[in-house]
């Protein structure tokens, strides 16, 4: 038995895993000396504004992509609660076989008229929506151009197609006409960005974008993951926000930040593209439907946050505050006025340091390090909530305040 049980080589599994162990050690160490480590806080409460630790400690939370405060909302809740009631706990398959039910496409269609697009298609998350649409739509015939500091889901898809590959420098036009020019002879040239990045809080410049896109007759990709819900005047993303809205040829974005905070991701374009995404997208060929509940937030979300914009607009004030509290007290704050808010510290050390001190004082933010940011770049990105009363964000720029003097970040 125990012969069947050893691999080619003769040497037995555990072994090999022993090997293993002994090579992955010294990598561990080293993301450990470097202050680097990525250690997963354990939360024993809803996500919201305040969160309960596993230790039983109540902190103010800064660092959710929670940007409506609505991952704990009452109403949203109980639309997940009647979706699971009605219509179970998953479907225990993929879309096309026997995953797909009515409420799946009325989410699709709820969409594609947010978007003022024709068609949607959902997945199990914007990283699959971005793994999908790269290979599905581009050939060895093609080109694609990308921003170099696009979200890691961005760059995993573009090296799944077969396209040519071209990167411009982060939100550089000129180096991005040069790309254009250089791939004249391809038979689609498709640029992609991130709407907003999310590292840095900054806004990808849409209108030259889609100038530059119309002068060189390509196409235009935008993933919308830190903007869809809240960005712009009634939250339709980096479209709205530029007067931009119909302009961008292909959206990727999220139902897991500002649209209830759960799972879930979607394109949403022309209706012949996501025609052939259904028949092609591997990710969501090959993926289970998302189960009920999910779908029943999104849809509730939607209805919400196209009622009125009273969140957007807390959100907006409550931004406008924290960026200009801390810019006064002399910490350097990145970004296009967004929530996103990250406070660089420059070394990794000193940004988890930091987040250990602000958690000490009831903040949960989190340090920003390597290779998650550029080396030297570390920071603690701060988001701000539409949930945050101003005297949470005050609690929150004291502690800065305070930990800030004493590591001498400021005077």
């Amino acid at each position: 038995m125990n012969r069947i049980f050893r691999n080619l080589n003769g040497s037995s599994p555990r072994r090999c895993l022993s090997s293993l162990a002994t090579i992955l050690r010294p990598q561990l160490q080293a993301i450990e000396d470097a202050g680097t480590w990525k250690r997963e806080r354990i939360i024993n409460s809803p996500q919201n504004v305040k969160i309960r630790l596993s230790n039983g400690k109540e902190v103010l939370n800064f660092c959710a992509n929670n940007y409506l405060g609505l991952s704990d909302n009452s109403d949203i809740i109980a639309a997940a609660k009647s979706a699971l009631d009605n219509f179970g706990a998953g479907l225990s398959s993929v879309r096309f076989i026997c995953g797909t039910q009515k409420i799946h496409i009325e989410l699709e269609k709820k969409i594609a008229a947010f978007h003022s697009r024709e068609d949607a298609i959902v997945y199990a998350s914007c990283f699959d929506a971005n793994a999908g649409i790269f290979e599905t739509l581009l050939t060895p015939d093609d080109t694609v151009i990308s921003d170099e500091l696009n979200h890691a889901s961005i760059i995993d898809g573009i090296r799944l197609c077969k396209a040519k590959k071209l990167r411009y420098k982060h939100r550089n036009m000129e180096e991005l006409e040069e790309k254009l020019k250089e791939s004249m002879t391809s038979r689609l040239r498709l640029i992609a960005t991130d709407g907003v990045f999310s590292m840095d809080g900054t806004v990808a410049p849409l209108p030259k974008i889609i100038e530059l896109a119309k002068k060189y007759n390509a196409l235009t990709f935008v993933d919308d993951c830190h903007a869809t819900g809240f960005f712009g005047k009634t939250g339709r993303g980096t479209e709205e926000y530029f007067d931009r809205l119909g302009n961008i040829d292909i959206i990727n974005s999220t139902l897991g930040k500002a649209l209830g905070g759960a799972s879930g991701g979607y394109t949403t374009s022309h209706k012949e593209l996501i025609e052939l995404l259904r028949q092609r997208s591997r990710p969501y060929l090959f993926s289970n439907s998302l189960p009920p509940p999910v779908i029943g937030v999104g849809l509730k979300v939607l209805d919400l946050i196209s009622q009125n914009t009273d969140f957007l607009e807390r959100l907006k004030s409550n931004t406008i505050h924290f960026r200009t509290a801390m810019t006064s007290a002399g910490f350097t704050i990145t970004g296009d006025n967004h929530p996103i808010c990250p406070v660089l510290l420059g070394d990794a050390k000193l940004a988890s340091t930091f987040a250990n001190k602000m958690l000490e004082e009831n903040i949960y933010v989190i340090g920003f390090s390597y290779p998650v940011v550029p080396k030297e770049k570390a920071r603690i990105r701060v988001q701000i909530s539409a949930a945050h009363s101003v005297e949470n964000i005050d609690q929150a720029i004291d502690a800065f305040i305070r930990i800030g003097r004493e590591l001498k970040v400021v005077q």
